[in-house]
């Protein structure tokens, strides 16, 4: 008697598990959504003096609707398995688009594999996305974490029906995308959305470096601390002071060179030994292995811990790792292969420099912020 119960109650269960699953990817449409004027109007994205020009793909042109509707989106929840986490979970705008985390928990509580880049001038990486470029385009970057299991852990199946069915959305996209009915509600125009808010995280170039050196406003000075790190950081023709290696991963304006180095974190026997292949498992090529993108160091001071797999805590333990604690391989970028040499006190100058890229006007900027806790 009591088996037969046991059996009844899975049974029962079972069905009301099914029948939720079913509950969660039938789609219930709003409707007919051509009532909704269609009027898109094109989004200006303000770009700082000295920065490149925008590219923006032509299959998603930027609008005010598609922008707000990203906007919704990257910080609502219903992106997640749970509606528990969004990408705002791991990119908040405080910490440069970052979580401050050496790695991110998704909504399983398992950890993630590397820390969260900074989303900051994203627009401007044009050679692939991520630690290791596995993504070629905003568009295909916003699609993969909401079904990876160490992140949102959503199939998008789920999510386009939860969409679908929202009071808000169907509307928003009709808005931003000129659908007819929610029925047209996909995961690509998701993902489109979503790139076009990323495509709006652009510097606002009033950090203390960008009003010096690339708006070259007078008035605006650096102490000699902030000089020194500047010569070091450059290593400036003429300078006493040693080359700190910086500027060739880390190059003006974004400070990043959109490309893919070993930098001597991991410590490797054979080019086949690193722990994180990075760059290696995407391309192939054995050369690759290890091989991580240089993450731009605008706003570096809010975007703590450091590396792709978050192991320093402080910029200080960074710049000591460099002076003195590169592991050696055979595609070691060749920059790094000199003992850097520096003091403490030029350590202390190179950090007064990166302190200038500061940028706190575009981490408080509204255009960013969560809309439903305005």
């Amino acid at each position: 008697m009591t088996e037969n119960r046991i059996l009844i109650f899975f049974l029962l269960t079972g069905t009301f598990w099914l029948q939720a699953c079913a509950d969660d990817i039938s789609p219930d449409p709003v409707g007919d959504l051509e009532s909704i004027a269609y009027d898109p109007q094109p989004y200006e994205v303000p770009v700082p003096q000295g920065f490149p020009p925008l590219t923006v793909p032509a299959d998603n042109p930027m609008t005010v609707d598609g922008v707000q509707l990203g906007r919704f989106l990257f910080y609502d929840p219903i992106l997640s398995k749970d509606s528990t986490m969004s990408c705002f979970s791991c990119h908040l705008p405080q910490g440069g688009f970052t979580d401050n985390l050496s790695v991110s928990f998704g909504v399983e509580g398992l950890p993630g594999k590397r820390s969260a880049m900074s989303l900051e001038n994203v627009a401007f990486y044009n050679n692939g996305l991520f630690w290791d470029g596995r993504a070629h385009t905003l568009e295909e970057q916003a699609l993969k974490p909401v079904e990876d299991p160490l992140e949102l852990n959503a199939p998008w199946e789920i999510v386009e029906a939860r969409l679908r069915r929202h009071p808000d959305y169907p509307a928003m996209f009709r808005k931003a995308f000129g659908i007819s009915d929610s029925g047209e509600i996909t995961r690509d125009l998701a993902a489109k959305a979503i790139a076009q808010f990323e495509r709006i995280l652009v510097s606002s170039g009033t950090s203390k470096f960008d009003r010096k050196f690339l708006a070259k406003e007078i008035g605006i000075d650096f102490s000699e601390a902030e000089y020194n790190g500047f010569d070091m950081f450059f290593d400036i023709e003429g300078s006493p002071l040693p080359d700190a290696q910086c500027f060739h991963c880390h190059n003006t304006p974004l400070f990043t060179t959109n490309e893919y180095f070993n930098n001597g974190l991991q410590e490797a026997a054979t080019l086949d030994d690193f722990p994180d292949p990075g760059r290696g498992a995407i391309t192939g090529k054995k050369i690759d292995n290890g091989k991580m993108r240089a993450p731009s160091l605008r706003n570096v001071m809010l975007t703590a811990p450091y590396m792709h797999d978050g192991r320093f805590a402080t910029i200080e333990e960074v710049l000591d790792f460099y002076n003195q604690g590169i592991h050696f391989a055979d595609n070691l970028d060749e920059n790094l292969l000199p003992p850097l040499g520096l003091t403490e006190q030029m350590k202390s100058d190179l950090i007064a420099f990166l302190k200038t890229m500061t940028d706190t006007t575009f981490v408080q900027n509204p255009a960013f912020s969560n809309p439903f806790h305005p």
